[in-house]
């Protein structure tokens, strides 16, 4: 089967430029520019209220920035109103239409666009085939499981071929196992349908498992972006190793002798940084099979996880293939990274 959304619009790309908004007479976005490339998903990544639904809504049209620029194909968008965009929106609460069956809810843009009945027919076929529905064009929405009405809600948001695709929070109301199941299907269905996506979500594994391209917020500005590899493997900040949950971040302070002071010990630095004597340093430590420097800890809790051992000494974390005991000294290899 083909969806042909990308024979459509082969050079879509957005484009968001030194936006500014306030809220409340305080600064919520700042100087926020990034851009969305053709077959591309970005993930807006970040806590409540970092702006990220905003950001959205401003891309849909339903808000204005007080300051900066939004493009599509390199048109300004501050003059197109949001219906006239040509942009498919999945919310969190899927936003389907109850009284209204499958079918319906899927037609419902086409039959706004004026499209012969048989055009439509096809395409809703095509549409509850991409997301595994066929069959279900009878049923009511009421009658669903809520993986199944955000899937309705995602081929809703497809039948129209849309220029862009927007999520905001779209799993937020599913248990785990349901939403790791429509992750999966979503980021194949995406992949499929060739269409840029901007999608917004606190969820850092769901970040991770569906984007080409992670930017995470904080503050109001944009403090780390990447694919999710790279942004794993190098966070740069000490909110965004926390945020993310990569390694342990501690506090050392610089001694002259280019090591840093910790609660486990005197560290070598190897960050390449000069830093002043006494100079507190936030540090990100890393488990490490092979290389780095070696530190003793005081095992004080255990627990089982995910075939392996957690084992927690005060307030790190380490994983071990075999279980030690609580009070246990133990040896683990780290590398240690300066995230200031």
């Amino acid at each position: 089967m083909t969806v042909n959304s990308s024979d459509h619009h082969p050079i879509s790309m957005l484009e968001l430029k030194h936006i500014f908004k306030t809220y409340d007479g305080s600064p919520l976005l700042t100087d926020i520019s990034f851009t969305v490339n053709a077959d591309e998903t970005v993930c807006l990544l970040g806590a409540s209220g970092s702006g990220k639904s905003t950001l959205l809504r401003m891309i849909a049209g339903l808000e204005f920035p007080d300051e900066g620029s939004i493009f599509f194909n390199n048109m300004d968008l501050a003059q197109t109103a949001p219906h006239l965009r040509d942009f498919g929106l999945v919310f969190q609460d899927y936003g389907l239409f109850p009284h209204l069956n499958i079918f319906d809810n899927v037609a419902f843009g086409l039959k706004m666009r004026k499209m012969t009945s048989e055009k439509i027919n096809s395409r809703v076929a095509e549409m509850l085939e991409l997301v595994n529905l066929q069959g279900f064009e009878q049923r009511k929405v009421t009658d669903l499981s809520g993986g199944e009405q955000q899937r309705v809600a995602l081929a809703r948001a497809l039948a129209i071929q849309p220029r862009l695709l927007m999520f905001d929070e779209p799993l937020g109301a599913l248990d785990r196992s349901m939403k790791e199941e429509l992750l999966d299907q979503l980021r194949s269905i995406l992949h499929i349908a060739k269409i840029p996506a901007v999608y917004v979500t606190h969820d850092q594994e769901e970040a991770f498992a569906i984007a080409d391209r992670v930017l995470l917020l904080h503050d109001g500005v944009i403090v780390r972006e990447g694919t999710p590899a790279d942004v794993w493997a190098d966070p740069r900040s000490e909110w965004v190793a926390r945020f993310l949950g990569v390694g342990n971040v501690v506090e050392g302070v610089a001694d002259a002798d280019g090591k840093a002071n910790t609660d486990f010990g005197s560290l070598n630095l190897e960050c390449g940084h000069s830093h002043l004597k006494g100079e507190r340093i936030p540090l990100l430590i890393k488990q490490s099979s092979g290389e780095g420097q070696e530190i003793k800890l005081t095992v004080t809790d255990v627990l089982f996880k995910q075939e392996q051992f957690q084992v927690k000494a005060g307030s790190a974390v380490f994983y071990l293939n075999e279980k030690p005991d609580v009070g246990q000294i133990i040896h683990v290899r780290v590398k240690v990274e300066c995230l200031a």
